[in-house]
């Protein structure tokens, strides 16, 4: 049987969003390998978030215990190590995030198994597990095989696949916690609570970016009339940061953040394989650009080639119009 066990992951009390779309991905896996999916939850007071994991149809292992209260390394890879034994599943998986960073290469030398980072994709393809990394920035995809081993770890990047809508109903299991020895050379302090602008984009439905083709923070304005009409907030490129015409929180891209918007509205922005990265994951991809080889209308799903400055002042008109 070769079952998936993903690791959720949550923060302050709620789910991260890379614990829901890594079962975009680890169904299917497992049902290839003849298993099934099983979602692990550490924590304290674990049973309102595992009752929306079970609502997509997997079975959640909850190890609810004190020491999980707060997130300490050491501790996850000391269950995860003794967990791994245990259940033996073909794939064990966590989000490519600050946590599962912190663990994943340190419980794959202790166990010798091969670790996959940074994973955009897994198939099991031709009687093996398969991986797909992006290189070079993301110009470029590997498709890699495992070397044959009883379990192979992957990290999975948050916003490389959509997440699923809920399903059905699985089941929840709880689990005694496998940690027995207490952790004392590195402990949880405190958190603290990265700075966020006047906006999140992370969190935004609707966004307008900008870039390079703006020309001059004189020209914000017309950007600004769009987003007003349409309650978007403004996001833009690398280009767009660096010239101060947005701050540096609201920058698309592998530098910046990574967005999932219901509409992207790109101006003036040719593409670049960085940008790309951080927007992919918009539902729906709006495009104005005067050069029609700009590599930003690979990904759109409407596409207008023109100059940016004819196009917005017509389109927010028109908005305003059919809104009243």
């Amino acid at each position: 049987m070769g079952n998936v066990l993903v690791l959720a992951e949550h923060r302050q009390g709620a789910l991260r969003d890379v614990s829901f779309e890594m079962l975009a991905v680890a169904p299917k896996l497992a049902e290839g390998m003849g298993g099934e999916a099983v979602v692990l939850l550490f924590g304290s007071g674990m049973d309102d978030l595992a009752k929306k994991i079970v609502n997509y149809g997997v079975k959640v292992m909850v190890v609810d215990d004190p020491v999980f209260e707060n997130f300490n390394a050491e501790i996850y890879q000391q269950a995860l190590s003794a967990l791994l034994d245990d259940l033996k599943p073909k794939v064990f998986m966590t989000g490519h995030t600050a946590q599962g960073v912190d663990f994943m290469p340190a419980l794959a030398i202790e166990k010798k198994l091969p670790l996959v980072a940074d994973a955009v994709g897994l198939a099991f393809e031709d009687g093996k597990v398969k991986a797909t990394r992006q290189l070079y920035s993301g110009k470029l995809n590997a498709v890699v095989a495992f070397k044959e081993a009883d379990t192979y770890l992957v990290t999975f990047r948050e916003g490389a696949v959509e997440a699923p809508d809920p399903s059905s109903a699985g089941s929840v299991e709880k689990v005694d916690s496998p940690v027995k020895e207490e952790v004392s050379y590195r402990k949880f302090v405190e958190y603290i609570e990265a700075e966020v602008g006047d906006v999140d984009i992370t969190q935004s439905d609707i966004l307008v970016a900008i870039g390079r083709g703006l020309k001059e923070d004189k020209n914000l304005p017309l950007v600004e009339d769009l987003a007003a009409a349409i309650k978007a907030d403004i996001a833009g490129s690398r280009a767009a940061t660096d010239a101060g015409w947005i701050p540096h929180d609201r920058q698309v891209g592998t530098s910046g953040k990574a967005v999932k918007p219901k509409l992207y509205i790109a101006m003036g922005i040719s593409g670049a394989f960085q940008h790309l990265a951080g927007m992919k994951g918009a539902k729906t991809i709006v495009a104005i650009n005067k050069d029609p080889e700009a590599p930003i209308f690979s990904v759109a799903d409407y596409a207008i080639v023109d100059d940016m400055f004819k196009v917005v002042p017509k389109l927010t008109e028109k908005l305003k119009e059919l809104k009243g």
